[in-house]
C-alpha cells in the first residue's frame, strides 16, 4: 500500500494490524479485525492493549470527524475486558459520540467477538475522552486532505 494513500493516513497502526473500516462518521466510525499472531498475546488470544489501540484509534477518528476535521487529543480511555477474543476469531469494533462539545468529546467503543453461528458476544466496552479543536500543526495539514477523502470513499 501507498503510505500517502487516504486508508493508510486514516490510521497506520490499525491497517498494519489488519483493521479494516466499514463506516467513518461523526456519529459512527466501526470496523473489522481478525485476530491474528500480530495483535495476541501469549495465550493467543486478543491483546487488551490492542483493544486499548481499536477503542483510541475508533474514537480520535470520530471526535476529528465530529470537530469538522479539526485536530483531537485522546485525554482519558477506561477499558473493561469482559471476555477473550481467540486467535483466528473475527472482531467487531463499533464506536459513538456520547457527548459532543466545542473543546470536549466523550466516545463508547464497544468490541465484539462474531461468527457466522452465533450472535455477537461483547469482548470489550470503553469510554474516551478527547481534547477536540486543537489547531493541525503545519506538518500534518495535507493529513486532513487524505482523511477528508478516505470518509467520502466508505
Amino acid at each position: 500500500m501507498d503510505p500517502k494513500s487516504a486508508e493508510f493516513t486514516a490510521d497506520n497502526p490499525l491497517r498494519i494490524l489488519g483493521f479494516v473500516f466499514e463506516e467513518l462518521s461523526a456519529t459512527r466510525v466501526s470496523g473489522r479485525l481478525t485476530v491474528t499472531d500480530k495483535c495476541c498475546q501469549p495465550f493467543k488470544v486478543l491483546h487488551g492493549g490492542v483493544s486499548a489501540l481499536i477503542a483510541e484509534g475508533l474514537a480520535s477518528l470520530g471526535a476529528g470527524i465530529a470537530s469538522g476535521y479539526k485536530r483531537v487529543a485522546g485525554v482519558h480511555l477506561s477499558i473493561h475486558h469482559v471476555r477473550p477474543a481467540a486467535l483466528g476469531e473475527s472482531v467487531f469494533a463499533e464506536s459513538f459520540p456520547v457527548s459532543v462539545g466545542k473543546n470536549i468529546q466523550v466516545w463508547e467503543v464497544r468490541l465484539w467477538k462474531t461468527n457466522e453461528t452465533e450472535k455477537k458476544k461483547m469482548i470489550s466496552t470503553s469510554r474516551v475522552t478527547l481534547l477536540s479543536g486543537l489547531p493541525v500543526p503545519d506538518h500534518a495539514k495535507d493529513s486532513l486532505d487524505q482523511l477528508k477523502k478516505f470518509v467520502s470513499k466508505l
